[in-house]
């Protein structure tokens, strides 16, 4: 079988959130933190990297639990996956591959929207949805999103070589990062939710107040989570000419790569 080839990447937000701790968070007013997804155009189809919340999801907010009290999403169908992909000209059949970095609910909530794509997603992290072993294990995940689709994982077969799956352990079991090579940029690293405001990667690094507390409730294991973030901070400087590397929810790397603004 012929790999696909990368042609484009776009930059997606799938869910703009709008938590009540103002700049406390992440030093923006009004405070806003998105959902930060991969469109790739590949010449044999389209991969995502993480979906969002999905077309359900906005239209039933109780299946996010209490995700909609704390995050206060705004519902907006037009903020899918789905619904931009089909203004951009494309089908739901034409996602072939979604490509998970784990897989919490505001990650998860577009796969049912492209039923016959691939998900591909670390076996640790499976196995943590599959049976979750905490209360914040179970709180995190929804099957309702992605139970339905599980006999498809594969080792990414079917997607070309530029695309990596990077091991960053901490925030899930089985948490991961997508590394993907874009020339002439050089490599994009995806590192989900390893951390969550783009100061963090600084020389002189900053974690706001809100951040610092919601990474000791996010994260299952809080000590290799530290270590995870402070090597992807080592990364980034270190070989700023060659990488790019954003996470899931910081607005300004959003704004800053797609080109648009959060409003």
């Amino acid at each position: 079988m012929k790999t696909s080839k990368i042609t484009a990447i776009r930059h997606l937000n799938c869910c703009t959130n709008r938590p009540m701790v103002g700049k406390l968070f992440n030093e923006r007013t009004p405070c806003r933190v998105i959902s930060h997804i991969l469109l790739l155009e590949m010449d044999q189809g389209l991969a995502l990297v993480d979906t969002g919340i999905g077309m359900d999801d906005m239209r039933f907010p109780e299946r996010l639990g209490f995700m909609r009290i704390l995050n206060r999403p705004r519902l907006d169908v037009n903020e899918t996956a789905l619904k931009q992909i089909e203004k951009l000209g494309f089908r739901a059949d034409d996602v072939h591959h979604i490509i998970m970095t784990h897989l919490d609910l505001d990650h998860t909530g577009g796969i049912p929207d492209f039923p016959n794509a691939t998900i591909h997603v670390l076996k640790r992290e499976l196995e943590a949805a599959m049976k979750p072993e905490s209360f914040r294990e179970r709180e995190r995940y929804r099957k309702v999103h992605w139970a339905f689709g599980f006999d498809t994982i594969r080792n990414l077969k079917g997607l070309p070589p530029e695309i990596m799956l990077v091991r960053l352990p901490g925030h899930t079991r089985g948490h991961c990062g997508v590394c993907i090579l874009a020339p002439p940029n050089g490599w994009l690293l995806h590192a989900g939710d390893s951390y969550y405001f783009h100061r963090q990667k600084d020389e002189n690094p900053k974690t706001t107040l809100m951040v610092n507390l919601f990474q000791h409730f996010a994260h299952i294991d809080y000590e290799k989570a530290m270590q995870t973030k402070d090597r992807i901070r080592e990364l980034a400087l270190q070989h700023k000419d060659q990488i790019i590397v954003m996470c899931s929810h910081d607005t300004v790397e959003f704004e800053t790569l797609s080109g648009t603004q959060v409003n």
